[in-house]
């Protein structure tokens, strides 16, 4: 077997994460990313006839205790992956730090694979020190399925707490339409990365099944969903697609927040918006351009 701190897979989440990190996306324990990898990529640094351990998934979000964490972890036993069983994932740990991956990868990250009652996942590699899937796996799940209805090369969710994202979501209308519109015209890029527009949440409570399931239920739409006062859910073919969507959305609300307060003696028109979406080759959401 190869060395699997060589993999690729393993490289890339390395690196992924001490980029999120570097930036302010995912402080302390915040933030979560679940990649699903090809069985032929893993093969060869992993025997995959060897589980460790067998994880039962949970909606406890570690913020939870006593009977509030009993009922949300009961809660999980609605959820029915058996879509993605046998898909092996590279998923963050429950309570870790992403500034922690880099140096200390098999105990920050696992390598697992959805087990065929689509309730549990095998441990094949990784949470050396006992750990497990951040609680945050369900709604990750949900969302794979989701995703992988629309795009069957889908392989990536990534949540973090933007910190632009964050603060748009308290002095901007959280209507989809009006939101993405801003950010649209934010910047040139935004249309074209981001055509499809951004879905958005009111404030819920984090980690328990009904943010996981209004998140998927976005999904079946948009592969960018922002979660008021908390942070945002991307989605992609890789960790690079994931990263940038959210990447291109944060530096669009940094925009925001520094101009909104300023006159503006100038924008992007909506047809101006539309002469680039031509261009470009993309499609806006039906309806979102006043033209």
């Amino acid at each position: 077997m190869k060395d699997i701190l060589t993999a690729p897979f393993i490289r890339e989440m390395c690196k992924t994460c001490a980029n999120m990190y570097r930036l302010g996306w995912d402080e302390r324990n915040g933030g979560n990313i679940s990649y699903q990898v090809p069985e032929e990529e893993v093969a060869p640094y992993l025997d995959l006839q060897n589980v460790l351990r067998v994880i039962p998934m949970s909606f406890n979000s570690g913020y939870l205790v006593g009977k509030a964490a009993e009922e949300s972890a009961n809660k999980a036993l609605e959820l029915d992956a058996t879509p993605l069983a046998g898909k092996i994932f590279v998923v963050t740990g429950t309570g870790k730090y992403f500034k922690n991956v880099m140096d200390d990868p098999e105990t920050n990250l696992g390598v697992v694979r959805v087990a065929a009652d689509g309730k549990h996942v095998e441990l094949l590699w990784g949470y050396a020190d006992g750990g497990r899937p951040t609680s945050e796996l369900p709604a990750h799940f949900m969302s794979h399925m989701e995703r992988l209805k629309v795009d069957p090369g889908h392989r990536v969710v990534m949540h973090c707490h933007a910190t632009n994202v964050v603060a748009m979501t308290f002095v901007h209308d959280l209507c989809e339409r009006a939101f993405t519109r801003t950010l649209w015209k934010m910047c040139t890029e935004c249309m074209v990365v981001f055509p499809d527009g951004v879905g958005v949440l009111p404030w819920m409570i984090c980690g328990n099944d009904e943010i996981g399931r209004a998140t998927a239920e976005k999904m079946k739409d948009f592969r960018l969903v922002v979660w008021a006062m908390h942070g945002i859910f991307g989605t992609g073919k890789d960790l690079d697609e994931a990263f940038g969507l959210i990447e291109t959305v944060e530096k669009a609300a940094e925009i925001y927040i520094k101009i909104m307060n300023t006159p503006i003696k100038q924008d992007i028109t909506d047809a101006q918006l539309k002469v680039l979406a031509e261009a470009f080759g993309v499609t806006p959401r039906a309806g979102w351009l006043d033209v």
